[in-house]
């Protein structure tokens, strides 16, 4: 008997027959064990090393659910003896009927089992009527769901959530007659229970960190009036931890003070863990961060490279030319997004693609907005001539007349052109450090590749490139450059063993600097001294054929924890500088709620149950980064970033602003004098 297709097969594509492996539709994902894991992957399900769907149609999420749902149809080796009696023409009825064979199970929500061959004459509405009931069903709670939302202002983001579909599978494994938890409930037992699962979380970080190291990020806020918060997390490659926020209104400019305050958070993380510790590039911070190395010698700090490579572009955005060029772009897209009507035919024209990137709260935004426009260059002029337009009220307007001349003038596309050229190897740095994932390996090697790109556009015509060179080198040599950089590329075997990149005086200085820091102990110092040539001329393990191939195959880090075992200190001190971040400045904290905690007066038990649900709330969806991303740190190839693609600063949604009213009339065991 020939075995019917599966219906996954619609959502997926085999791509490899003898490993079984296919591939999803809507992420490009790839599994082994054939379209049976694919389900679970499409069903949001998760289940063992299978890491559910995040664009899957909801739709199609739903349908494999309910196939997913249905039991396993029993095997029935000895068919009953009616079955042999029955007549030739009810068989071959039945087999052209399509599929009643395949229904072993009665329509009963008892799930009473009987032969479909029984049935002489089977009515073709009983399993619409399953359908359309299960349907109903659906629909029904599916809009009581709606309701909860609507109700009670919840944001629909929310529905993005990992913890979504979490929710409600446990809940329908509850069965019917599952009882909510309770508003009392929620905010004291269940509270509690949830913060210990994540400070069990915690435990396993801290063992983390005494393996790879670990990053304290310092992020800071001002009303620019009179209060000044400080948040501080540990960043190491198995994700980010938040540890507390701090009002520091009247200390803000106290380089004293915040050295004390960064002290603390680093005696808190333990000295012996901490690799960097990366802050503002404010004068105050920089003094606070020299005084916290002078006092703990093994540890470096570091300003956040996306602000200041950021702060490169608006550098350059500065020089006359490339700002005309930013501020016509910026009239293009003010004008294209200020009409729905517009807007819409725009969206039509190109693809559905968009030319602003609003929730990229950086400067860089102007120039993946001005990419854009170069890109759809003719989409876009096409436009003023599409019959759409042409007979539309929009086209006789002078603001549109005055758009179209932009768009036609060849200046404005020349300089657009240059500006993009010139941008985009920065804007691919940023790319690269834009996020908490390793990317410590990485960061010297771009610098000095984007200067190169950027020399070669301009042919090597000296007062061209050497302008926005000047740029650059003012940032990089006084702002941004470290050992810890340099080290990082000089350990960096896609980059060492690299015959086209060219190991410089700096770098190999900046290695022997970072490991004087890192190596405390004299035997250590030693037994470097002894591994250092082994790396330097690839011997042992680290030149044989799979080392040779991992360069590049593997993440930095990865790549010494698979073949370094031969020289053991040298591969610690490796592992625990290229499992760094570069930036602090990626994750979107809302500000308002940590506002709202220092402002208001509390006593001593309502203001710790605000910061145990403000610490579970923040380190869940930094654990649901964390587990989007799959929890793996994958090699960069510096050519094939594509700045088009969703960046980790506007993957997720503003954090929402955590409502306190729960803390009035807490039970009289929580409470205790003020």
């Amino acid at each position: 008997m020939v075995r019917g297709r599966d219906a996954c097969w619609e959502h997926c594509m085999l791509v490899d027959a003898t490993r079984q492996k296919v591939r999803c539709n809507y992420c490009q994902r790839e599994f082994s064990g054939g379209v049976y894991r694919m389900k679970f992957h499409l069903a949001q399900i998760k289940n063992k090393d299978i890491v559910p769907c995040s664009e899957v149609p909801d739709d199609v999420r739903d349908h494999i659910q309910r196939i997913l749902s249905i039991p396993k149809k029993q095997k029935n080796p000895e068919r009953p003896k009616v079955e042999k009696a029955t007549a030739n023409g009810q068989q071959n009825s039945s087999s052209a009927s399509g599929g009643i064979h395949q229904n072993n199970r009665s329509s009963g929500q008892h799930g009473s089992s009987c032969p479909s061959l029984l049935f002489r004459h089977p009515s073709p509405s009983i399993q619409p009527i399953v359908d359309d009931t299960q349907k109903q069903r659906q629909d029904d709670t599916d809009k009581k769901i709606a309701v909860f939302f609507f109700h009670n202002s919840i944001p629909f983001s929310a529905a993005k959530s990992m913890y979504y579909q979490e929710m409600v599978n446990a809940i329908a494994e509850c069965g019917v007659g599952y009882i909510a938890p309770s508003y009392e409930k929620l905010r004291s037992t269940l509270l509690e229970k949830v913060k210990v699962d994540i400070d069990d979380c915690c435990k396993k970080y801290r063992e983390e960190w005494k393996e790879t190291g670990c990053t304290i990020l310092c992020d800071n806020w001002s009303d620019e009036r009179t209060k000044s918060l400080v948040v501080f997390s540990v960043a190491c490659p198995k994700g980010t931890l938040f540890l507390k926020s701090v009002d520091v209104s009247g200390h803000e400019e106290d380089a004293t003070f915040l050295f004390e305050l960064l002290e603390s958070v680093v005696l808190d993380v333990g000295v012996e863990n901490v690799i960097q510790v990366i802050t503002d590039s404010a004068a105050c911070y920089v003094y606070a961060g020299r005084l916290l190395m002078t006092k703990y010698s093994s540890l470096f700090w570091s300003p956040c490279a996306a602000y200041c490579i950021d702060k490169m572009l608006e550098d350059i955005s500065k020089q006359e030319w490339v700002a005309m060029v930013l501020e016509e772009a910026k009239t293009i897209t003010k004008y294209f997004y200020s009409h729905a009507w517009t807007l819409n035919l725009m969206r039509k024209l190109t693809g559905g693609r968009e030319l602003i990137r609003p929730r990229i709260p950086r400067f860089v935004a102007n120039y993946l907005s001005l990419r854009s426009i170069v890109i759809h260059e003719e989409n876009l002029k096409h436009m003023f001539s599409h019959s759409e337009w042409l007979s539309s009220i929009y086209s006789r307007r002078p603001d549109a007349q005055a758009i179209k001349s932009l768009l036609y003038l060849d200046r404005f596309w020349r300089s657009a052109h240059e500006v993009v050229s010139v941008s985009e190897p920065l804007v691919k740095i940023l790319r690269i450090v834009d996020g908490d994932m390793p990317a410590m390996g990485y960061m010297y090697e771009g610098i000095e590749r984007a200067k190169l790109a950027i020399q070669a556009y301009y042919k090597g015509v000296e007062e061209k490139y050497v302008p926005i060179w000047d740029i650059i080198d003012r940032r990089w040599n006084m702002q941004l450059h470290s050992p810890l950089h340099a080290a990082a590329a000089f350990l960096n075997p896609s980059i060492f063993y690299n015959p086209n990149f060219k190991i410089d005086l700096r770098m190999r200085n900046g290695f022997q600097e970072a490991m004087i820091k890192l190596a405390t102990a004299d035997k250590d110092k030693i037994e470097i001294t002894k591994e250092h040539p082994v790396y330097i001329n690839a011997q042992g393990a680290l030149g044989t054929d799979f080392a040779v191939l991992g360069r590049k195959l593997n993440a930095p880090g990865d790549w010494w924890a698979s073949y370094g075992y031969e020289i053991p200190t040298l591969q610690r001190a490796a592992i625990r500088i290229l499992s760094q971040p570069c930036s602090s400045y990626w994750y979107r904290w809302n500000w308002s709620t940590f506002e709202s905690i220092h402002n208001k007066k509390r006593n001593k038990v309502e203001m710790e149950k605000f910061n145990d649900l403000l610490f579970v709330h923040c380190n869940l969806r930094l654990q649901a980064i964390y587990r989007s991303r799959d929890g793996k740190s994958k090699p960069i190839i510096y050519d094939e970033v594509d700045v088009s693609l969703e960046w980790p600063s506007e993957s997720e949604s503003l954090a929402p602003l955590l409502d306190d009213s729960w803390l009035d009339n807490l039970p009289l065991e929580c409470r205790s004098s003020p």
